[in-house]
């Protein structure tokens, strides 16, 4: 009996070890997957590759008019809890044949910083005025710019809907003269958005999701939107239809760390 339990033993413990193997190898994959980024963040496309990424503050087709400090990938990343449930958003519009698409994610505090010191550089406004054609860029502070902003934190996220079959966006020219984010969608900075009345980062009261200055189209689609997120948790901010926060997360800390593309490994699916 003993030789035979010692017979058992060993061929469990060689049965174990592959497994064992495979476990550790899994283990180490997520962790690359997520190198550079604290505990409980993950990138957004490891946890839904299918919302489409269109991550504004990477590129130059925002208000500043070039990426901002710490934005070193256009890459979507959250806290994981965030993450989750904006998949579970995605699992709901599905039916109906749309999409998410997110313009901005956690944020770095250093870009936060930027956005203020932008408003207060004195600098001509001209270059990106169609994104507050009727403000002075000094009075964006009140209301739209923060000082300190719930993006830092990993639960607040900027994003639209679009149709899970639209094509890919023309390419930004940083040449071109679009016309204000007020304007019709065909006037704009190029978008794959339904038409929600505005473009993202538009300061404008037009912006305000209960605003009277929009068709009845943009008001359902923007209807839509909020309805979709507040199911999974999310609160919508009134003055801009594309921000939300994620209602059932903790008190968090505001994080200053960069923005950096996933290694390969981190290209797999969880």
């Amino acid at each position: 009996m003993t030789c035979a339990g010692g017979v058992g033993r060993r061929r469990a413990k060689a049965w174990m070890a592959p497994a064992a193997a495979m476990v550790l190898a899994a283990l180490m994959q997520d962790a690359a997957a997520q190198r550079g980024v604290p505990s409980g963040f993950v990138y957004l496309r490891n946890v839904d590759p299918t919302i489409a990424q269109d991550i504004r503050y990477a590129g130059s087709d925002n208000f500043v008019g070039r990426p901002l400090p710490g934005y070193e990938a256009p890459e979507c990343i959250l806290r994981q809890d965030v993450a989750a449930a904006l998949k579970r958003v995605q699992a709901d519009l599905s039916a109906s044949g749309l999409s998410l698409k997110v313009y901005d994610c956690y944020r770095p505090t250093r870009a936060v910083r930027a956005m203020v010191a932008w408003v207060n550089d004195g600098r001509p406004d001209a270059a990106t005025k169609r994104f507050f054609p009727k403000l002075a860029k000094g009075s964006l502070l009140r209301g739209y710019i923060a000082s300190r902003s719930q993006h830092s934190t990993g639960t607040a996220i900027d994003l639209t809907l679009i149709r899970a079959s639209a094509a890919p966006a023309a390419t930004f020219d940083p040449a071109a003269a679009y016309g204000p984010c007020t304007g019709a969608a065909a006037q704009r900075s190029p978008d794959t958005s339904v038409d929600m009345g505005t473009s993202f980062d538009c300061f404008d009261s037009a912006s305000h999701t209960a605003s009277a200055a929009i068709s009845s189209d943009q008001r359902r689609w923007r209807t839509m939107l909020v309805e979709a997120m507040r199911k999974q948790g999310f609160r919508n901010y009134h003055r801009e239809w594309w921000h939300f926060d994620y209602a059932r997360s903790d008190p968090a800390s505001h994080y200053d760390f960069p923005i950096r593309s996933p290694s390969r490994g981190g290209e797999q699916q969880h």
